[in-house]
């Protein structure tokens, strides 16, 4: 009968710790400051939904923007609405990071509550034990003998077991929530890793703004915000253009041809747009305006057949397409590959034609260019993912307004050679390094995009 009551008073003592431990933790102020996070975490949620709304009407703003007739009031800005949109993406990721770390906060505070739970029930159990064991040295007959009677034994030996199983049971439940909790710590982890990555991107964007603002304040000075002069500028723009194409034609014309075996076969999705899904989403409100969804603002080739259909270029219309981008907006590879080279024809003053570019060659055959950039985030040899950031756009070489000139060639025809290497070209261009293709090495985007 006394051994009854003692596993009964054990029996009831673990019960009363379990209670006991639902209320227990490091802190004495967990619950307080669990509260606490949660407003704090709704706050940041309440800030990101104000700042998203914030940067709709700053895109709905470029939208218009961007269907404008391209003057030098229009391109400060469309350059200063960008840098403000940039602003407040910075703003909303530097909110999702802080609401992140908050609910590491959180989750570490449950971690550490956990443990400290399963730690008291294993000391409880150490207890437990020896409680049992300094009783538990009669052996059974001595137990069976000691007992009023044979019920009264066993349903001793009974109790016992229930208080171990209960005891084993508790530790693995909480075993199994500390484990649960550690993978969402995980997870939110990584998920801070990436918004501060992209809010690393995003305040490098804004650096590119900056640089590319300051330029616009310098074309102010040199213009008086005078709109003739700049469309002056314009004009000489044009006119450079017109005699670095004819001396590039000429060229082209030189190279032997790649032949149709060299081309790989079209087919959609064989290469990812530009662009990240973001972008993709702010194209949607143009597509009223550029007849597309896209934000292509030209075509490859000079006929809508030709834009539809013809994968090879033939000398005469566009050799690429013309994607319009605001100033900084990150440029992706559109599949991996190598980077083939990169340059910069603004280096020869007077060179108005692909400005800061990348090409990248891919292992299909193909190799793409990506032009105009503000800056470029490569360099030759490096290996790229598809999507991986290769550069910002911009307007630098011949860009009236800011875009990215996305070109596809074989890559069997494509070198990296300067005008003055083949014809002697006298234009600015002459000494400048570029990619440089024989006409049938100029492939149509649309048909591998």
């Amino acid at each position: 009968m006394i051994a009854r009551v003692r596993m009964y008073t054990l029996l009831s003592f673990f019960i009363l710790a379990l209670l006991m431990l639902a209320f227990v933790s490091p802190t004495n102020t967990f619950a307080e400051t669990e509260a606490e996070i949660k407003a704090r975490i709704e706050q940041h949620n309440s800030a990101i939904k104000q700042l998203e709304s914030e940067i709709a009407t700053y895109q709905k703003e470029l939208n218009v923007l961007g269907v404008q007739k391209q003057t030098l009031q229009s391109v400060i800005k469309t350059i200063d609405v960008s840098r403000q949109q940039t602003g407040t993406q910075i703003q909303v990721t530097e909110n999702k990071i802080a609401a992140t770390n908050l609910k590491l906060q959180e989750l570490s505070g449950e971690i550490s509550r956990k443990e400290y739970l399963i730690q008291l029930d294993k000391q409880t159990l150490a207890q437990s034990i020896r409680d049992i064991d300094t009783e538990g040295d009669n052996t059974l007959i001595e137990q069976l003998f000691s007992s009023q009677s044979l019920a009264d034994a066993w349903e001793s030996m009974d109790t016992k077991a229930m208080l171990g199983q209960a005891l084993r049971a508790h530790a693995t439940a909480l075993s199994k929530d500390k484990q649960e909790l550690t993978v969402k710590k995980s997870e939110e982890d990584g998920k801070k890793q990436e918004l501060s990555s992209h809010n690393s991107t995003l305040k490098n964007e804004k650096k590119t703004l900056d640089v590319q603002k300051a330029e616009k304040d310098r074309l102010l000075a040199v213009t008086k915000n005078q709109e003739s002069t700049y469309q002056s500028i314009i004009a000489e723009k044009r006119a450079q253009q017109k005699a670095f194409e004819s001396q590039l034609s000429a060229l082209e014309n030189s190279l032997k041809s790649v032949g149709a075996a060299a081309v790989p076969a079209v087919g959609t999705g064989i290469l990812a747009w530009p662009y990240s899904a973001s972008f993709k989403q702010s194209c949607d409100g143009k597509a009223g305006a550029l007849g597309n969804a896209y934000c292509i603002t030209q075509y490859f080739g000079n006929t809508a057949f030709a834009t539809q259909n013809a994968q090879i270029y033939n000398g005469n219309g566009h050799n690429a397409i013309d994607i319009g981008m605001p100033v900084g907006t990150p440029v992706l590879s559109a599949l991996s590959g190598t980077v083939l080279a990169t340059g910069n024809t603004d280096a020869a003053p007077g060179c108005y034609s692909f400005g800061k570019w990348v090409m990248v060659k891919h292992a299909n055959g193909l190799s793409t260019l990506y032009s105009h950039l503000s800056s470029i985030a490569v360099s030759k040899g490096q290996a790229v993912a598809t999507g991986e950031v290769v550069g910002n756009s911009g307007m630098t070489g011949y860009a009236t307004g800011p875009h990215l000139h996305f070109g596809v060639y074989a890559s069997a025809g494509v070198q990296i050679t300067t005008l003055g290497a083949y014809r002697g070209a006298t234009t600015p261009c002459a000494n400048v390094s570029m990619p440089v293709a024989p006409k049938d090495a100029y492939l149509n985007p649309m048909s591998y995009l």
